[in-house]
This record gives structure tokens, sequence and C-alpha cells, in this order.
């Protein structure tokens, strides 16, 4: 019997971009099909997708790279990939069957043919909401783990402050830290999400870094006695701010550096003599180092998950159509938590 050939909407980057991206610079393609077979002796899977997640690191790859970093650029006229959780459809792999809910790397499209399928990570757990395995479950949950217990080594009673903290990220890193008894302070860019912060997700204090002349000052009055861990996720001016502020023997865990992706030359750095002098440590990491530590981290977080000692908000967009304004909202601070897409909710 015939395989089926079906519609595959899919959302392609149109050209490499310089500064700041914008809707136009990807294009929905309505025209093309795809047979939901994988093909004969082939070890891939076919998969349906259901969501996709809208990640900040997703713009370096629209820009076109003399030196490659990473994740690979893009391909213009090529589908966007990115994290997503989808539903297996047909598989030529002897570890995966059609009806296996996975997440991991998809396209910005209907259906995936997935070549590299030992990538996927199967879903074991399906009584929270499979979209957390874009965020809370998935990669952005990962990132907040490693970064936070690996990179940070945090112990009770610390002070620790996380930028874009209401982000995938950053809402978590707040409640692990929280969970262990340290002292937290989160930045936001809306009043709506320092409430957020504060009332949801238990941060100690929070504040409008768009109301603060002085960034400087605002973390004095915060951290009097200094911070022992900042969560990096901006770069800039707060970065700056902060390693003036740290404590001695201080750790920072760059993750992210939103505030510099769409400059065409990158802000500098002023204040880097204070980690000799505060002797603090500076270490960015990449969550792909760390994927060996999903499963226990998955089997961590799930009780405080469904005990209530962890909390996730989402902003969802519903439809394909929508994910390059989903996208391109991160930049503007448009979300409220984890960014992500509705493809199809079955």
């Amino acid at each position: 019997m015939a395989a089926a050939v079906v519609p595959n909407k899919k959302v392609v980057l149109k050209n490499y971009i310089t500064g700041f991206p914008k809707e136009t610079d990807m294009e929905l393609v309505t025209s093309d099909t795809v047979r939901l077979k994988v093909p004969e002796g082939s070890t891939a899977v076919i998969v349906k997708n259901l969501f996709l997640s809208c990640d900040p690191y997703m713009r370096s790859r629209m820009s076109k790279h003399d030196e490659p970093s990473y994740v690979p650029d893009f391909i213009p006229g090529s589908v966007i990939t990115g994290f997503g959780v989808s539903k297996v459809v047909d598989s030529g792999h002897p570890d995966f069957s059609a009806g296996d809910l996975v997440w991991g790397l998809t396209g910005w499209e209907e259906y995936s043919l997935i070549t590299n399928p030992e990538s996927l990570f199967k879903i074991k757990y399906t009584d929270v909401p499979l979209s957390y395995y874009t965020g809370l479950l998935g990669m952005p949950g990962l990132t907040a783990y490693v970064g936070f217990y690996e990179i940070c080594a945090p112990k009770t009673g610390e002070y620790v402050f996380v930028s874009a903290a209401s982000g995938a990220v950053g809402q978590l890193v707040g409640q692990f830290a929280k969970l262990m008894g340290c002292y937290v302070v989160g930045s936001a860019g809306s009043d709506e999400k320092v409430n957020l912060l504060k009332n949801k997700f238990g941060f100690d204090e929070a504040f409008n870094y768009k109301k603060e002349s002085d960034l400087n000052a605002a973390l004095k009055r915060y951290f009097p006695e200094g911070i022992d861990i900042y969560f990096e996720n901006v770069g800039g001016a707060m970065l700056d701010a902060v390693l003036r502020n740290m404590r001695i023997h201080g750790r920072i865990a760059a993750c992210g550096m939103i505030s510099q992706y769409n400059l065409e030359k990158p802000e500098g750095v002023h204040n880097l003599m204070y980690t000799i002098m505060k002797r603090v440590r500076f270490e960015g990491f990449v969550v792909v180092d760390y994927y060996h530590k999903y499963n226990e981290f998955v089997e961590k977080i799930i009780p405080d998950i469904r005990e209530g000692k962890i909390t996730y908000v989402e902003d969802t967009a519903e439809g394909l159509e929508n994910a390059p304004a989903a996208l391109i909202g991160l930049f503007k601070g448009l979300n409220v938590g984890k960014q992500l897409v509705v493809v199809a909710h079955e």
C-alpha cells in the first residue's frame, strides 16, 4: 500500500541578515509535500511536529559567519530548524516506533524527516503538558539545571542574581536557587514580568531594568553585601554593572547575552579587572556538552513539578504561520515566559 503524500507547510529563511531581524526575513512556504514513509533501508524517522521552541540562540544562525560557531548557520531557502516536540509517524530506526513522543532538533514545518534520530530524546513522562518539553523539561530546563548546579556550584544562603529572569531559562534558575535557600533577585524588562518573578516564581526581589538609570546603583540597592552568583543571560551594560558588585570568590555562569545578538559591533566590557580583584570565576557553557545529564535532570525535577515546587509560564503562539513573529518577539521582549509555537495539538 502506497504511503500517503500530504501537504507540508514550512518556514524558511529568505536571506542572511545583519542587525535586527524582521518577520519578512522568513517566509511561509505552503506548496511543499512530504511522503509519510522513511526511505527503504534508512534508519531515519518521520515525525509530525506538535510544538516548536523559539530560542534566542537562533538569531546567530540567521547570519553568515566566517568562522564556524557551535551551531551551524541556517541556509537561505531552506527550512529553519530548532528544538521541538514531535510524534513519530514512521521509523526505520530500531529504537523508535510510530506513536513515540520525542523532543529534539526538528524543522519548522508540519512534518520532518530526521536522519539522525539518535539525537532525539524519548518523552517518558506524559502526565505533564507536552509543551513543557520545549522548555521546562527540554533544552532550556537542562540549561538552567547544569548552569546553576554544575557551573555556579551554589551553597545555601548565597546571594543570586538572574538577568532576563522571566525567560525560559531564568525563571527556572531563580526557582532552583530558592529551593536551595538562596536570596534571589531577578531583572526583567516590564512591570508585568517583575510582578511575575515575585508573585509567581518566588523571587525575593525583582526590578525593571528599563526604569533604572544607573544599573550599578540598582544592584547595590538589592545586594548591599554583593553578589555570590550571577546567571548571565544579557551581557552589555548589565554585565559591566554586575562585575562591580560581585563578592569575593563569586561565580558567573555565562549562558547568553541577548543584548548583543542584533548588534553589528558588540559592546565592550569595561570592568573585567574585578574578576581578578574579587577572584571571580566566569565560565561560559553550552548545553549540548551536558546532554548526558538529561535523565538525571528529569528524574530530579519531575517530583518538584508534581508537588508544585516548580512552576512554569509559557507564551504560546498558535499556528506555523505565526512562528516568525513569535521568534522576532523574543528580541523585542514581547514574550512573557517561554515562547513556543503550536503546530498541531496531536
